[in-house]
């Protein structure tokens, strides 16, 4: 006996995705008209039939996006995920939000989850790792998914990226310690070997080379923990050391708060630089410099180009990098600014 076409062969006739037909059949005004006719197009060549019983039944799931994120305990990340919720709930949209916790294999099983319960769509910030089942188990699905901030899988036809242009970020944070006196700048934090960690390290590394300036990093987790710990090492080991660009905000307050206990406030003799602008850079004390991401606005870019892709078929860019900028505070340009 042949088999009734499903939904997803009608998708795939139309070159849409299976949110797409789903819209469709629910008579969504998202959907662009030139869209709705290459579906109802295929649905006619096809002979499929709608059934709305079986629909009702699967009712709560329809504009249900899923979200992954590596470490929602960074206010960075955080940020991110309710901006994006908030800005695809005023489209109609309800978001199931979960953490990896830096573990490939519990992002496994959550993205899994997350398809049997009928997403429309993903967007994930993956946790590194063995990661080839997560997206190959996305592929099979035929959603659309975005990777964001950190790319791990590199089909990105099929899972198109986006993050920061951090390479001219750690640039420009380094250009600036140069101008303000510095000549032996650290690099502190980020696990070492990650891509995430070379893309942020690399414009640092850069400059310096350009400069025929020493090199120095010091790499472990992206933490307040780990500054506090770099800063013991660096006033011990590495008393030449007069500034630092950090991987992240978390690990340079780590490193201002060890260089306080210590006695040695940053901003003058020691000049630092986080990366991310979180809001507590500007809240602490000193205020500190770092390079800012403006993660609100990239999280409302994120929603419009998962939205014009689930509704009209736009598969968006392959890579994109949108810009950062250096914002100079107290902990880079001393006590006086």
């Amino acid at each position: 006996m042949k088999r009734r076409p499903t939904i997803m062969d009608v998708a795939a006739r139309a070159g849409v995705s299976k949110s797409t037909v789903s819209l469709v059949l629910q008579g969504s005004p998202q959907v662009r008209a030139e869209t709705r006719k290459s579906v109802e197009t295929a649905m006619a060549d096809l002979a499929y039939v709608y059934n709305r019983a079986a629909a009702n039944l699967r009712s709560a799931s329809v504009g249900l996006v899923g979200l992954v994120i590596n470490d929602l305990r960074n206010p960075f990340f955080t940020e991110f995920a309710t901006t994006l919720q908030m800005t695809l709930a005023g489209e109609g949209y309800a978001t199931i939000i979960a953490n990896a916790d830096e573990d490939a294999a519990l992002q496994e099983k959550l993205v899994g989850s997350m398809i049997e319960h009928g997403i429309s769509a993903l967007v994930i910030s993956p946790a590194y790792g063995e990661t080839g089942e997560t997206f190959d188990q996305l592929a099979r699905s035929g959603l659309p998914v975005l990777q964001v901030l950190r790319r791990v899988d590199a089909r990105t036809d099929l899972f198109p990226f986006a993050s920061f242009d951090y390479a001219a970020g750690s640039a420009e944070a380094t250009r600036h310690l140069i101008a303000r006196g510095a000549r032996r700048i650290a690099f502190v934090g980020g696990l070492p070997g990650a891509p995430i960690t070379h893309e942020r390290k690399s414009g640092w590394c850069e400059v310096l080379t350009a400069g025929g300036l020493d090199r120095l990093a010091l790499h472990g987790k992206s933490s307040r923990a780990f500054g506090l710990e770099a800063a013991e090492t660096l006033i011990d080991s590495h008393p030449q050391v007069d500034a630092a660009v950090c991987f992240n905000d978390l690990v340079a307050l780590g490193l201002m708060a060890g260089f306080a206990r210590a006695g040695r406030p940053v901003g003058d003799a020691f000049r630092l630089v986080g990366f991310d602008d979180i809001e507590e850079a500007a809240q602490s004390w000193p205020q500190l410099s770092s390079v800012s991401c403006d993660i609100a606005g990239f999280a409302r870019d994120t929603a419009a180009r998962l939205l014009a892709w689930m509704t009209g078929g736009d598969r968006p860019a392959r890579d994109l990098r949108s810009p950062v900028h250096l914002v100079a505070r107290a902990s880079s340009l001393g006590p006086a600014a």
